[in-house]
Formats: structure tokens, C-alpha cells, sequence
């Protein structure tokens, strides 16, 4: 090819200055109409950088403009007056999947500036069989629904048809595809059980999966081997995929567990994070720093290693993290079948009150029955336990902590939703202070209305986002403004290969947030769990207003964000 001549290098010069309209004092850009044009903002791009002043242009669901965009024409014109304008932020580690069929419009995490909800910590609402469809429907609450779909991709484009405001996107459960092949049974697969299960792996990574998800203190995803595990992260490698886990343990063998991510993720060749990084009880916080330190081990020799976390105390799961695993082999009913028999059940008492390193033990991990306390009742009669302490129960019921928690499950018939205080602050502020830490609720998306009023919850559903700049950027300068931005945005969108997603440069989504880093505020307690964040103004998803002047306005524009490995089979909206 010809070198170009010294006109025609002017010429291409001038041409590309005119169509970017990205530059102060460009003519051609303030001739441009646009559907939305956000003036007078200090835009946080998600890539960690300093702020800019500069108008954002957007037309359809996409940035098309950064700059001086006085003269232009809109549809719509905010003025950001001088708030922060980011990316819409990214829950790594979102409960929603049900909360979204209730209610579509996900307002406790819209009006913290969420929007986009990733799925997957273990189970994922596809793969399913007919056996996981009865199972799924027995095990529903207060919110109830019927199960039309099969594959996991058939479950996010349901959510999408039925209108959410965020985007949504998961990764396939580990456990999932296990009891998809073996039920719940304590024992490795086949060969060729284990065939089926990578390719159930596959074919939701065709679907948009973003990887492989495991949640490994809880049964049956506790009788997985290390090898099954990276049997299926491989087989999630081919189309792209990572591996991101609850890891076997944050106590007692919390950097074995750690040790194992990172070697499943060494193992596959993919990217490789730990959920909710942390040390459970007392005697294990001094290993936070030492989890660190292995994490940058790995990292330093080219390995990609992460975490994320949500930034309380507490953590919130159920009564089945107080028992020993092999109690729950079969499922609820053989669980519930087992702890009625004198025997087994005297067994299981002497079982949770010994410290072991075999399974992990949430109760002894909190460390008496003041830290221990319950959210969620599936049964009408035990609801007025709702936000009680396990030790007022044991006074209401004259019964010590291991009996109260038996007689619990057997009289609910679940899990029963339990927070426990596990964490030390130094540690929540250690974790997050790490630059490859991004954030999770690990909660659902809901509103203090409805079926939700028949349940409590964790305060992270209601200000895990919010706390992040109020407590630990503003009041506690733990972390920047600007990097907080960028590991809410743009370092999980490129860890798990979001296209266009968390970042905000010409060209990406349209996802946006304006929020006032001065009076952004989270205001849920573990008391009083369902208070709404205030300090986020407005919020786009996908080019669509669904907060103004902080209120919801009922636009549910959110759509399927599918990882690398998607291949669509048939046309799709």
C-alpha cells in the first residue's frame, strides 16, 4: 500500500476530528441532536482516572459524545450540577433471580445506582430437569411463581420479557449441574455423569453464562472434589468463561479453600475470584491479611485472581450452616426426615457444639447466640421470630441454641434465613481497601412493600453500594472516589468480559448514574434492614431513565448481558 501524502494525512485529520464530536469548540457537534445530553457533570469513565468535565451525549441506548456539547440539541437535557456522573454499577453478586419476578423494578438497588444484577453463587435457575422444577416450586415462599423454562438462558430472556429495570446476567451453578445429574447424593460421578455435566456447562455458556459459580460449604455442593470443579470450569474455559466461588471454607481452612480457587482457576486458565472475601469467627481474622498475601502471590506470578465483597459484619445464609453436611445428604426432606430421629439428631447436637476443620460451622464461627439472628420464616406461625437474636428464641422457648436451631428447621420446613456476625470491621476495611476487589450484595432487589414486607433482610440488600462511598470513600477515605467508581464498573465488566458494560467512553452502553459523592448515604440497619440509600439523583439503563430526581420511574428497559462464549442459535430481541 501507497504511503499517504502529507494532504491527504491532513485531510483524514480534519474528517475525523468532525465526526467524533468529542472535542471542546467542535462545530459539527453542537449541530448533533441527541435523546439525552447530561451538562455540567464531573464524569468518573470507570477506568480509576481523575474526574473531567464534560458534557455525556447519548443517542439510543449508546454514549455517542464526551465534551463540550453547549449548542447541541436533545431530547432530554439534565443538568448534573456538578454531581458525579459514572457507569451504572455492577452487582457481581446479586440474590434477585426471584425478587425480579416479584417485582421487576429492583428499586432497592436502582436507587444506589445499580444496573446491571449478576447471578450464580451455586445455583443458577438453569440447568433444570423436572426432578429441580418440583424441588424449586416446593421450596418457594413468599413469593411464588410458576417455572416455564429449562436452560438457564431461557430463565434470563423470561426475566427480560417480563420487564426488569437492570440488566441481568448470570453464571450456571455448579450446583445446579450437579443435582442436575446426581441429585443430592455424597458421591463423585461417573465418567459419564461427569461428560453430562460439562456439557450442560457448555450449553449455558452458548447461552450467555458467564462462567462457572460454586457455593462450596453447603450440601450437596459440598461433596464436590476439587477435580469435578475444575472438570467443569474447563469445559466453561472453551467459550470463555471464569470461575468464581464461595469458597469450602472462611474459618477454620480458609486459605486451603483459598488455595483451592486459585488452583481451579491455575488449573482451566481462567479468571478466577473468590465470593465475599472473608474470615469468619474471631479466631480466624488474623488470617484475612494472610488470604491477602496469597491472593497477590498469585497474581504476581500472571495468574488472574480476585474477590469481591459486600462491606458489613455480617453475613446472611441459613440454619444448614450451623449443621454438619452429611445430616443433608438427599435433599429437605431426608434433612428434615433425619433430624427427627433421636439418634440422628442427638448426633448432630454433639456435632455443632465441636469446633472441626471438616465442615464449616457458621454458629460456632459467630460465637454465641447474640450474633446469630433471623430474618426469614417460610411458616406463618414462626414469622413473629422475625428479626429476633437465636438467644431471645432459646429464652421464648426454654431451649438451648442446638435445640432451638433443630426444632427451627423441622417446624419451618427450610433452611430458615439467619444472619450471622462473623466479621471484624479492621477486616471488612482491610478487604475492600484491595484494588482488585469489586462488590456484591449478596441480596435480592427488592421494595419494602408486598410480599416482601412477609420477610426481613440483610441491610446489604437495601446500602451494600451506598456504604461503600459514604463510610469507606467519604467518611473514612479507605479508598478513593474515583477507584471505588472503577471497581463497581469497569474491573468486573472486564473480569468477566462485559462488552460495552461498565465503562463510560463513546461507544459503551448507556448504563449512567448520577450521585452526589457528598451526601450519598446508606441508611439500612440490621434493626431496621429495608430503608432505601438516598443521594443517587438519576439513573439510566441501556439509554432509558429509570430514576429521576431519585425516584423510581418505572421503566423496565433492562435486556440479557451474555459473556463471551454466546452463540445465538436463533434471532433474539
Amino acid at each position: 500500500m501507497r504511503r499517504p501524502t502529507g494532504f491527504v494525512l491532513a485531510a483524514l485529520v480534519v474528517l475525523i476530528a468532525g465526526c467524533a464530536t468529542t472535542q471542546p469548540g467542535a462545530t459539527p457537534a453542537q449541530r448533533e441532536t441527541y435523546d439525552l445530553i447530561i451538562r455540567n457533570g464531573l464524569v468518573y469513565d470507570g477506568s480509576g482516572g481523575p474526574a473531567r468535565r464534560v458534557d455525556v451525549g447519548v443517542r439510543g441506548d449508546r454514549v455517542v459524545a464526551l465534551g463540550a456539547l453547549e449548542g447541541a440539541g436533545a431530547r432530554s437535557i439534565v443538568d448534573a450540577g456538578g454531581k458525579a456522573v459514572a457507569p451504572g454499577f455492577i452487582n457481581v453478586l446479586s440474590w434477585a433471580t426471584e425478587a425480579l419476578i416479584e417485582d421487576g423494578r429492583g428499586v432497592s438497588d436502582t436507587k444506589q445506582g445499580v444496573t446491571l444484577e449478576i447471578f450464580g453463587e451455586g445455583w443458577s435457575m438453569g440447568p433444570l430437569n423436572d426432578a429441580l422444577k418440583v424441588q424449586a416450586k416446593k421450596e418457594q415462599a413468599d413469593i411464588v411463581f410458576d417455572i416455564g423454562w429449562t436452560t438457564l438462558g431461557e430463565y434470563l430472556e423470561h426475566v427480560e420479557r417480563r420487564g426488569v429495570t437492570p440488566n441481568v446476567a448470570s453464571f450456571v451453578g455448579a450446583t445446579t449441574v450437579r443435582m442436575h445429574e446426581l441429585g443430592e447424593a455424597d458421591r463423585a460421578p461417573t465418567p459419564e455423569e461427569l461428560a453430562r455435566m460439562q456439557e450442560l456447562v457448555r450449553q449455558a455458556m452458548r447461552e450467555g453464562a458467564l462462567g462457572v459459580g460454586s457455593s462450596l460449604i453447603y450440601a450437596p455442593a459440598f461433596y464436590a472434589r476439587t477435580d469435578e470443579l475444575v472438570a467443569l470450569t474447563r469445559a466453561a474455559a472453551e467459550y470463555g468463561g471464569g470461575y468464581v466461588s464461595h469458597i469450602r471454607s472462611e474459618g477454620n481452612r480458609f486459605l486451603e479453600a483459598l488455595d483451592e480457587l486459585i488452583l481451579i482457576g491455575r488449573e482451566a486458565g481462567v479468571h478466577a475470584e473468590a465470593y465475599h472475601l472473608k474470615a469468619a469467627g474471631q479466631a480466624n481474622w488474623p488470617r484475612m491479611a494472610q488470604a491477602i498475601a496469597r491472593i497477590e502471590q498469585a497474581r504476581a506470578s500472571g495468574q488472574s485472581v480476585a474477590a469481591n465483597m459486600y462491606v458489613y459484619p455480617a453475613g446472611a445464609t441459613g440454619l444448614d450452616a450451623a449443621m454438619p453436611p452429611w445430616v443433608q445428604e438427599g435433599g429437605d426432606d431426608a434433612w428434615f426426615a433425619r433430624l427427627r430421629e433421636p439418634t440422628t439428631r442427638a448426633r448432630v447436637v454433639a456435632e455443632m457444639r465441636t469446633p472441626t476443620d471438616a465442615w464449616e460451622n457458621l454458629y460456632l464461627a459467630a460465637g454465641s447466640p447474640e450474633r446469630v439472628k433471623f430474618f426469614a420464616f417460610k411458616n406463618e406461625k414462626l414469622k413473629p421470630l422475625t428479626g429476633m437474636t437465636l438467644a431471645q428464641v432459646m429464652a421464648l422457648r426454654g431451649t438451648d441454641a442446638e435445640n432451638t436451631m433443630i426444632d427451627l428447621v423441622i417446624e419451618d420446613g427450610s433452611r430458615v434465613g439467619t444472619a450471622y456476625f462473623l466479621m471484624s470491621e479492621d477486616n471488612v476495611r482491610l478487604g475492600l481497601s484491595q484494588p482488585w476487589v469489586s462488590f456484591g450484595s449478596d441480596a435480592e432487589s427488592s421494595a419494602p412493600e408486598g410480599a416482601f414486607l412477609k420477610s426481613s433482610t440483610h441491610p446489604r440488600a437495601y446500602g451494600n453500594f451506598a456504604r461503600v462511598f459514604a463510610k469507606y470513600v467519604r467518611e473514612e477515605k479507605a479508598l478513593t472516589l474515583e477507584d471505588a467508581v472503577r471497581r463497581m464498573t469497569r474491573l468486573p465488566a472486564t473480569s468477566w468480559k462485559l462488552k460495552d458494560r461498565g465503562c463510560l467512553d463513546v461507544g459503551c452502553f448507556a448504563d449512567l448514574v448520577v450521585f452526589d459523592p457528598a451526601t450519598i448515604q446508606d441508611h439500612a440497619t440490621f434493626d431496621r434492614p429495608m430503608q432505601y440509600a438516598t443521594g443517587v439523583q438519576n439513573v439510566w439503563v441501556n439509554g432509558v431513565q429509570v430514576l429521576r430526581d431519585g425516584e423510581h420511574t418505572g421503566a423496565k428497559p433492562g435486556r440479557v448481558v451474555r459473556g463471551p462464549g454466546y452463540r445465538p442459535d436463533r434471532p433474539r430481541g
